[in-house]
C-alpha cells in the first residue's frame, strides 16, 4: 500500500517514476546494492523513495546518490511519512494536536510506525501512552517521554485517539504472544470495550489490519474509525513531501 500511495502521488504530480526491487534486480545476481544504486543514479534521477528491511538503509542510500532520499520505512526503525499522514488525520479531526491524549496499542517494540508517531506526537505537544504485552514494549520508554501500561481499558478511558498496531503474525513463533485469541482478549480494540466508553474516541490503524486480532470488524468499520481517511491523507501528504523536496524551485516563488 505504501508503494501504491507513493506511485499515485508521483503520477498526480506529473513525475516520471521507475520501480526497482532488489528481488528482481541485479542484486539477486550477486551485484552489491551500492553498485546497483550508483548505476541508477548515473541515469540522473532527481530522488529516490526507499523501503528496506534494514534499519538505517535510507541514510546509507544518501551516500550513493545526489538526489533527495525519502524513507518509506526502514526495518523496525522508522516510517516518517506514515507519521506525517497520521498527524494530518488527527489535525483534520480535532483542529489541533497539542494537548491531545493518544494511546498506541500493540507491538511497540518492533513497530517503525509507533516510533515515528511517538516522535511526531511528542514534538507537536500531545501526551502519549503505549500499551501492550511486556514482551512487545520498549525498555527505554522514559527516554522517549512516554508512559507504559498493560491495561487497555485504562488507556481507552483516558485517550482522545487510539492507534492500533498490527500484530505481526510472523513473530508468533518467537513466543512473544501466547496466542492470537489471548492477545485479542487482553489488548484487542473490541466492540465490547469501545461501546462501554462514555465518550467518542478516534480510532486509527496504519494497516494492514488483522480483523479479529488487534481490532474487531465492527470497530474498524465504525464511524469512529478514520482508517480510510489515513489512506487518503497518505497520498496527499506524500504529494506534498515530493513537491517540497523535488518540485521546481521557480514554481515555488
Amino acid at each position: 500500500r505504501t508503494k501504491i500511495s507513493f506511485s499515485l502521488a508521483e503520477k498526480r504530480l506529473g513525475a516520471d517514476s521507475i520501480n526497482f526491487s532488489s528481488s528482481t534486480s541485479s542484486v539477486k545476481k550477486g551485484e552489491t546494492l551500492k553498485d546497483t544504486i550508483q548505476n541508477i543514479d548515473a541515469m540522473k534521477i532527481d530522488g529516490a523513495v526507499i523501503r528496506h528491511g534494514h534499519p538505517g538503509s535510507a541514510l546509507k542510500l544518501t551516500e550513493y546518490i545526489d538526489g533527495a532520499v525519502i524513507n518509506a520505512g526502514d526495518g523496525s526503525h522508522e516510517h516518517p511519512t506514515q507519521a506525517i499522514l497520521d498527524m494530518v488525520t488527527i489535525k483534520e479531526k480535532f483542529g489541533k494536536i497539542k494537548d491531545l491524549k493518544v494511546g498506541i496499542i500493540g507491538d511497540i517494540l518492533n513497530s517503525r510506525v509507533a516510533r515515528s508517531d511517538i516522535f511526531a506526537l511528542k514534538k507537536l505537544g500531545a501526551e502519549v501512552v503505549v500499551c501492550g504485552p511486556s514482551t512487545l514494549l520498549p525498555s527505554n520508554a522514559q527516554k522517549l517521554g512516554i508512559n507504559i501500561t498493560h491495561n487497555i481499558d485504562e488507556v481507552l478511558k483516558w485517550c482522545d485517539v487510539v492507534i492500533g498496531l498490527r500484530i505481526q503474525l510472523e513473530r508468533m513463533h518467537l513466543g512473544r504472544i501466547p496466542s492470537k485469541r489471548e492477545y485479542h482478549s487482553e489488548f484487542g480494540l473490541t466492540y465490547e470495550r469501545i461501546s462501554k466508553l462514555k465518550k467518542d474516541i478516534v480510532i486509527m490503524h496504519p494497516g494492514p489490519m488483522n480483523r479479529g486480532v488487534e481490532i474487531d470488524s465492527k470497530i474498524a468499520d465504525s464511524d469512529n474509525a478514520v482508517i480510510l481517511d489515513q489512506v487518503l491523507n497518505g497520498v496527499a501528504s506524500r504529494m506534498s513531501i515530493l513537491y517540497l523536496l523535488l518540485g521546481d524551485k521557480s514554481e515555488k516563488l
